[in-house]
């Protein structure tokens, strides 16, 4: 299994996503062999957390910081988009291919298309699992950057990350997508690829079990990794559309905004009514709040907060785009609005009705348990391994 990252600790989707995977397909027999990427050496102490679900793990190192010169010169000149330049890792290709003509194994699995490069020549079958669709991600990131000089070289870019991301998904032996929707894009892009679903999940136990008590004052939560842009578009949407009309209606509401990167992006936001954070335990946060706000406008990524919340018993406000991923029904296991005043009517309703508060977060609560959780999700993808892999001798 190739990684873009270390999977532990989980503080960001991915690491969530490939870390409870690889935990539990060990469980069910899988040697998984882990080769990933870290950013700094002292990611290096996390190594014997995923040793114990691995034969082996192989870590090689990227730039800590992604806008090096080094990076940009080296896209600029090559045809290569920034996305993989900044993952590329000397010395993995070979490490790999050393590896695979020492032992014998089944299947390749690749998670994400950028760190497909690594792969040598091989007849072994590789499965693709791509968490976003990554050139709709950084044409989104093009369209909305201000500086107009700067766009052409990013459409460039966008143009050759779509290249290499449609070519890789078709190197792949089958492609996994998040979603129905991830799905029927890619084969709106590549007739006849192969293509299943493995949604990403929730380790319902984990959130369910009560450390924290709810707070007395009614609070909004937005919890996300804000280095993603459509999260902090989120925020902008909720400060300036959304949580003002909800203060107004009720006086003693906080907000809470929480996450990798918050206090690098909102600290200023610090107040009486509002607090900006990183919590080494989200569950406090998704404990603690009244309701998980989540005005989302820009597609790609994954929702991972959808999924804490309704297995924390959190009732979630978003939007058609911010529910992605997801069978969740509207005004069932949670409440869909585009405009950001329904958003806010919405909110409101739901912290003056205790029946309907009640019933979104129950239902939401026991749709995650039967749908979403981590378990049910490695078995499947354990079924595509066997189907897909080589039969050993």
């Amino acid at each position: 299994m190739l990684t873009p990252y270390l999977p532990f600790p989980l503080l960001t989707g991915g690491q969530t996503r490939s870390f409870n995977l690889i935990k539990r397909l060990s469980k069910l027999n899988h040697e998984i062999t882990l080769f990933c990427l870290i950013k700094n050496q002292e990611e290096k102490k996390y190594v014997p957390e995923l040793e114990k679900y691995c034969s082996e793990v192989k870590i090689f190192d990227r730039p800590i910081k992604p806008w090096t010169l080094t990076n940009i010169l080296r896209t600029g000149f090559s045809f290569y988009p920034f996305l993989v330049v900044r993952n590329w890792a000397s010395g993995e290709k070979q490490a790999i291919q050393k590896k695979l003509k020492a032992e014998k194994f089944d299947l390749i699995h690749a998670e994400t298309f950028y760190v497909m490069p690594h792969i040598p020549q091989t007849e072994i079958p590789i499965l693709l699992v791509e968490q976003t669709i990554e050139y709709l991600v950084y044409r989104h990131f093009a369209n909305q950057n201000r500086f107009i000089f700067l766009k052409p070289f990013f459409y460039i870019d966008v143009a050759k990350l779509k290249f290499w991301e449609l070519k890789y998904w078709q190197k792949a032996k089958k492609v996994v997508a998040m979603s129905e929707n991830d799905k029927q894009i890619m084969l709106s892009e590549v007739k006849n690829l192969d293509v299943d679903i493995v949604p990403n999940g929730v380790d319902s136990s984990f959130f369910s079990k009560k450390i924290a008590d709810k707070s007395k004052d009614p609070i909004i939560l937005y919890l996300g990794n804000f280095t993603w842009l459509q999260n902090r578009e989120a925020v902008d949407v909720l400060l300036r559309k959304i949580w003002p009309k909800i203060k107004q209606q009720i006086p003693n509401a906080k907000l809470w905004i929480v996450g990798k990167a918050a206090e690098k992006f909102f600290s200023k936001l610090n107040s009486d009514d509002i607090k900006v954070e990183e919590v080494s335990d989200v569950r406090v946060a998704y404990q603690k709040a009244s309701i998980l706000v989540a005005p989302i406008y820009g597609g790609g990524g994954t929702r991972y907060k959808n999924f804490e919340a309704f297995a924390s018993g959190l009732p979630v406000v978003t939007t058609s785009i911010g529910i992605g991923g997801t069978e969740a029904i509207d005004g069932k296991e949670v409440i869909i609005r585009d405009d950001p005043n329904e958003i806010v009517a919405w909110t409101i309703e739901l912290l003056t009705s205790k029946a309907l508060y009640k019933k979104i977060a129950g239902n939401a609560k026991k749709m995650v348990n039967q749908k979403y959780d981590w378990d049910p999700i490695a078995k499947n993808l354990g079924k595509i391994y066997e189907g897909l892999g080589t039969k050993k001798a």
